[in-house]
């Protein structure tokens, strides 16, 4: 179990402890900004970038209809599990649903390879209080995009669960549960995929597929899509696009990134006012997750969906489409 125990080290820094085991650290003002990775880092991130060269190995599997279509509905539940489920909940609590339920999405956004729903809602609550400044996890304009995009997972210093910002969350044991044991979903789901397609050979071999195709293309391909689509958010979704309001940071709106990431483009919105399950605001701002989250809402699964209050509507202020410069 996660401690909310703190203390001081010599450098004057919080931290958090685990059974002896330090959690996260909290930096001052004074921490210097480090954005280069050392070998030890890269060697730690084997598993994350071993995902990606295990993508190249379509040209030994072939490519299928059969996986392209089972890799393109793992992407898209896994999609759902964090932009509804780690963002949209975990972070912000923008809906209500059962336990039971809050497992499933938690399960679902695990299965991303993406850490656990604590580490991630820890990190990007942390990026909300501290947006687009020194002390922000992933700012393009202050350490660059490579690391806004996928430099800042890689670094050492962000691999702690942050659960001073989560003690609504650690008080769940079956969430501190996965939040430690993260890596059990997607090996799971690779398992499923591989003995799935294996079965597929079996039975209904004019299907074209097998494990391990499944596992390349449903799993490693379908992964590295996901894996990058969210990491645009924090890059391009602070770069790139208009900014319908003026909010402390330099979150941007763009209906491309909207429409890759399942209505989280629309992050100028966000930002303006997170608590708001629906990032598109008006009816003409895809937001798919939304449409997902109304659905279930119907089924009973979920209720209180919060919205933007209407004195948010009215103080829009439409700049120009632009690159934060």
């Amino acid at each position: 179990m996660y401690r909310s125990h703190s203390g001081t080290d010599s450098r004057g820094m919080r931290t958090f402890t685990r059974k002896g085991e330090v959690l996260s650290t909290t930096f001052t003002a004074n921490t210097p900004i480090e954005t280069n990775l050392n070998i030890t880092e890269l060697v730690r991130s084997l598993p994350f970038i071993g995902i990606h060269l295990a993508c190249l190995a379509v040209v030994w599997t072939g490519v299928s209809t059969t996986a392209l279509a089972v890799g393109f509905l793992t992407l898209a539940v896994r999609m759902f599990g964090l932009t509804a489920g780690y963002h949209r909940y975990f972070c912000h609590k923008a809906f209500r649903t059962t336990r039971v339920f809050q497992f499933v999405l938690a399960w679902l956004g695990t299965s991303a390879a993406q850490k656990g729903p604590l580490w991630w809602a820890g990190h990007h609550r942390s990026h909300h209080r501290y947006s687009d400044t020194e002390e922000d996890v992933h700012p393009p304009g202050v350490k660059g995009f490579f690391w806004a995009h996928a430099g800042w997972i890689m670094s050492r210093k962000n691999q702690p669960t942050k659960v001073e910002w989560v003690p609504d969350l650690v008080k769940f044991p079956e969430l501190v549960w996965l939040d430690q044991n993260h890596y059990i979903a997607p090996i799971s789901l690779g398992l499923a995929l591989f003995f799935l397609g294996e079965w597929a050979e079996e039975i209904y071999p004019a299907l074209g597929t097998n494990g391990w195709q499944m596992v390349v293309v449903a799993l490693f391909c379908s992964t590295t899509v996901l894996y990058h689509a969210t990491f645009a958010v924090n890059s391009i979704g602070h770069l790139f696009g208009s900014r319908r309001y003026v909010t402390n940071d330099e979150s941007r709106n763009s209906l491309l990134l909207a429409l890759v990431t399942g209505g989280e483009g629309w992050h100028n919105n966000h930002h303006r006012y997170p608590t708001s399950e629906r990032q598109g605001f008006y009816w003409w701002e895809i937001d798919f997750t939304h449409y997902g989250v109304v659905l279930l809402s119907w089924l009973r699964i979920v209720w209180d969906i919060r919205g933007p209050v209407p004195s948010v509507l009215g103080d829009a202020t439409q700049q120009s489409s632009t690159m934060v410069s």
